[in-house]
C-alpha cells in the first residue's frame, strides 16, 4: 500500500467516524479484541492476555518471520478462536471490531504507530517510554485527547507499587526530601550479532518513519542493540531508568525538574554504542530532588543495594523493590515491611483492559507516564550536550538552552512517513 495513501484514509476514518470509547463494553459476555505489534517484549503482552478472561487476540503483527511464526504458535496453544498474523500493523487497522493495540515495537515506533492507531479509533497500550524525544512526548499526549482514547504507558509498577506510595504519602517517613534509584547489569559489546535478527527481517518497515543512519548497518542492531545508538534509542535512561525514575517523580509528587545533570561515558568496550554504560544523573525540583544511577556493565554485586527506589524522609527511609517495601528508621533499623498486589504484566495489562470495559481507571495514563519520559530525554540532552539543562518546572520546557532545543524532536522524518496529529 503506498504509504501516503494509507496516513491519508487513516486520517480520514479517524475524522469521519471514531468507535465510541466503550462500544466493547456493550454487554458482560462482549469480548474486548486486541492486536500485538512487534513479538519481542510483546510476547510478555501476548502471555498476559491470555490470561485475562474476556479478551480476543485478533492480531499478531511483527517484521520478523520466526518471530511471527512463533507467536502465533503460542496464542494457537490457548485461544479457540484464531489469530491473524501480519507483517504491518496498519494493515488492520480499519477493522471496525478491533478494540486497542498493544505497542511493543523499538522505542522510536512508540509515538508513530500510536498516532496511527489512535487516528483509526483503537484504544492504544504502548510500552516504555512511550516516546523517543520530547516532541514526540507531546504529540502522544496531544493525541489521545483530540481522539479521545484510552492510552496505558507499560510503566508496570504504577500498578504493583500503589501500597509503597500510600505508605511513603501517608508519612510513613515523615516529610521526604530525596529519592534515589539505580540499575545494574552485565551487558557486553555492542553491533557482534548476537542479538541479530533473521535474515528475511523486513529492515525497511523496521524502522519506518526513521531516517536511515549511514553510519550503522542495520541488520548489526535489530533487535536489541539499537537501544545504544542515538539515532534509535535512548540508552538506559529510556530503556530502564525510566521505571524508577517514574516512582521516584509520583513519590516525591513533582511534575519536572527544575535542573538536570547526566555525567558518565561508555567505559567499558571500544565498540559503537554512543549511550553511556555508567552515569549519573541528577534532578533538583526545588525542594526535594532525585537521582539516578546507571552501571549497564557491571553489576557492582558488593554493594547488595537495600532496594530499586529509596526515599529518605526526616523520620527514616523507604526502600521500594517492585511489589515490596521496607522502612527503616532514622538510625537504619527495620522498622516494618509491605507487600503490594503484584500480578505482573496481568495486574497492569488487566487495569487498561478492565478501563476500555468502563470498570476502572488507568493506573498510567499516558500524559502522567510521559511526564517520567520527559526526565529521560532531559538527561539524555544534559548527557549529549555536555551541560546543566534549566527548564520550565511546570511545563518541562527547556530554558535558554540552544544546544539542548535543538534536540528537542527528530529534524526529519523519512519521505511519506511523516507523523502528524
Amino acid at each position: 500500500m503506498n504509504r501516503r495513501l494509507f496516513l491519508h484514509q487513516t486520517s480520514a476514518i479517524a475524522a469521519a467516524s471514531l468507535t465510541p470509547r466503550l462500544r466493547a463494553a456493550d454487554g458482560a459476555a462482549n469480548k474486548i479484541k486486541v492486536a500485538v505489534v512487534a513479538l519481542g517484549r510483546g510476547m510478555g503482552h501476548v502471555q498476559a492476555l491470555l490470561k485475562i478472561p474476556g479478551v480476543e487476540i485478533k492480531y499478531l503483527a511483527e517484521v520478523d518471520p520466526k518471530r511471527l511464526e512463533s507467536g502465533l504458535k503460542v496464542v494457537a496453544a490457548t485461544q479457540a478462536v484464531s489469530c491473524l498474523g501480519v507483517k504491518d500493523f496498519r494493515t488492520f487497522l480499519d477493522d471496525k471490531e478491533l478494540d486497542a493495540v498493544f505497542i511493543a515495537t523499538p522505542n522510536f515506533w512508540h509515538t508513530p504507530a500510536a498516532l496511527l492507531c489512535m487516528q483509526a479509533g483503537k484504544h492504544v497500550y504502548v510500552e516504555k517510554p512511550g516516546s523517543q524525544n520530547p516532541h514526540e512526548a507531546e504529540m502522544i499526549v496531544a493525541a489521545s485527547k483530540k481522539y479521545d482514547r484510552l492510552v496505558q504507558m507499560g510503566n508496570q509498577r504504577r500498578t504493583w507499587m500503589k501500597e509503597a506510595m500510600e505508605a511513603l504519602h501517608g508519612g510513613a517517613i515523615g516529610t521526604v526530601r530525596f529519592g534515589r534509584a539505580h540499575y545494574y547489569n552485565t551487558r557486553k559489546a555492542i553491533g557482534q550479532g548476537a542479538m541479530r535478527a533473521a535474515p528475511d527481517i523486513d529492515l525497511d518497515l523496521w524502522q519506518g518513519p526513521v531516517p536511515d543512519d549511514a553510519k550503522h548497518d542495520l541488520k548489526n542492531f535489530a533487535h536489541y542493540d539499537w537501544h545504544w545508538l542515538w539515532h534509535w534509542g535512548n540508552g538506559e535512561m529510556g530503556n530502564n531508568g525510566i521505571h524508577s525514575l517514574d516512582i521516584l517523580r509520583w513519590g516525591l509528587k513533582v511534575e519536572y525538574p527544575e535542573r538536570i545533570t547526566y555525567n558518565g561515558g561508555r567505559y567499558f568496550f571500544d565498540d559503537p554504542q554512543e549511550t553511556p554504560d555508567t552515569g549519573v544523573a541528577v534532578f533538583d525540583c526545588g525542594e526535594v530532588g532525585m537521582s539516578w544511577e546507571c552501571s549497564s556493565c557491571h553489576p557492582r554485586a558488593a554493594e547488595k543495594p537495600l532496594a530499586e527506589c529509596l526515599f529518605y524522609g526526616d523520620n527514616g527511609t523507604l526502600a521500594v523493590a517492585r511489589d515490596t517495601h521496607t522502612i527503616y528508621d532514622p538510625k537504619g533499623v527495620k522498622v516494618s515491611e509491605g507487600k503490594g498486589a503484584g500480578g505482573g504484566d496481568v495486574a497492569h495489562i488487566g487495569n487498561f483492559i478492565e478501563t476500555i470495559r468502563g470498570n476502572a481507571k488507568l493506573n498510567s495514563p499516558i500524559d502522567e507516564g510521559q511526564k517520567s519520559t520527559m526526565l529521560c530525554h532531559l538527561a539524555n540532552i544534559a548527557y549529549r550536550t555536555r551541560t546543566t539543562v534549566q527548564c520550565d518546572p511546570k511545563t518541562g520546557k527547556v530554558l535558554e538552552n540552544p544546544a539542548a532545543e535543538k534536540l528537542w524532536g527528530r529534524p526529519e522524518y523519512r519521505k511519506g512517513w511523516e507523523v502528524k496529529i
